[in-house]
């Protein structure tokens, strides 16, 4: 299949770029008429991330025209630099150097090149069991124990996180579904979506009626109503778009709320941290948004999960 010519990938992007189109003269139009400051700040905010969405939105969809080895390095990248920034905002040590090395040009490369290979046996396995076991052991043999397991259990935490949790995203690349050949790449657009997507919107039901916070020594932003209008408008979106996976109607909308209730469990974790840590965002590199890690929190604890569901239900 050339996913360039697909006609549900044509139809999909028309409609990505279309909402991208209005958002931004939606941005430009508001720009022009607000007049107080704070209001200035928050459509500057606002026309920030939408520009950042162009961007992250290009980039992305080029990597996934140019097949699975092109989807593959990107969310390599992606890993590298949230791990990049996880470790930046803890304390690690002299000892701690040459684990790291292994954990930023070992681990990724061969975790991903893994994907590449079709070989789910060691994937599944690299880092939960032998980064697990290698980490410590690195450590130790510096000779610096001071604060050791604090420090191990954050570099493997790390790893965990944005390295293993991402790498399930595309991972569904390479699962065998009856039916369902060559077109996986729908389905990691699919989940990307709806995860996506349950962000923003619980974002908008947040601020059109947001009233009771669901945690908010952790996420004051975060709110009840947002979280239900969030997760129900991302659902009804994956039910939508459910010729576009190997699921049904009533599947797709099971998968969907799977996906956006570990989306926001991804995100909450990853706010407490930041709140452990001090700081506002995990970096600075998209505008608007944040670091990497602060967009693909919620890809974090949705995409395994939504991986193991397809594999066991929907897979040879």
């Amino acid at each position: 299949m050339s996913l360039a010519l697909d006609r549900q990938l044509v139809w999909f992007w028309g409609v990505v770029f279309g909402v991208l189109l209005v958002a931004t003269v939606t941005g430009r139009i508001l720009k022009t008429r607000v007049r107080s400051e704070a209001a200035q700040a928050t459509v500057e905010n606002i026309n920030d991330r939408i520009h950042s969405w162009w961007v992250m939105v290009g980039v992305f969809s080029l990597a996934i025209l140019t097949g699975r080895i092109g989807a593959v390095i990107l969310f390599a990248f992606v890993s590298f630099f949230a791990l990049r920034e996880f470790i930046t905002l803890t304390q690690t040590r002299r000892g701690d150097h040459r684990t790291l090395f292994y954990g930023f040009f070992v681990s990724i490369p061969l975790q991903y090149y893994l994907i590449a290979i079709d070989w789910y046996g060691l994937f599944s396995i690299l880092i939960p069991v032998y980064a697990f076991l290698y980490v410590p052991t690195r450590s130790a043999l510096s000779g610096d124990t001071e604060n050791f397991l604090v420090r191990i259990a954050v570099i493997q935490w790390g790893l965990m996180v944005c390295v293993y949790c991402v790498s399930y995203a595309p991972a569904l690349l390479m699962l065998d579904i009856p039916g369902y050949e060559r077109e996986n790449a729908k389905l990691l657009l699919y989940l990307l979506l709806v995860v996506e997507m349950s962000d923003v919107l619980q974002y908008v039901w947040g601020k059109l009626a947001g009233r009771h916070a669901i945690a908010p020594t952790v996420s004051p932003k975060k709110t009840v109503e947002g979280f239900v209008g969030g997760i129900l408008s991302a659902t009804l979106l994956g039910t939508a778009l459910w010729p576009m996976t190997p699921f049904r109607p009533w599947q797709a909308a099971a998968m969907s709320a799977i996906a956006t209730l570990m989306g926001f469990a991804g995100g909450l974790t990853m706010s407490a941290i930041k709140r452990d840590r001090g700081v506002k965002d995990f970096g600075t590199i998209i505008a608007g948004h944040g670091g990497v890690l602060d967009r693909i929190d919620s890809i974090c604890f949705a995409a395994p999960i939504f991986f193991h569901l397809t594999r066991y239900f929907f897979a040879r």
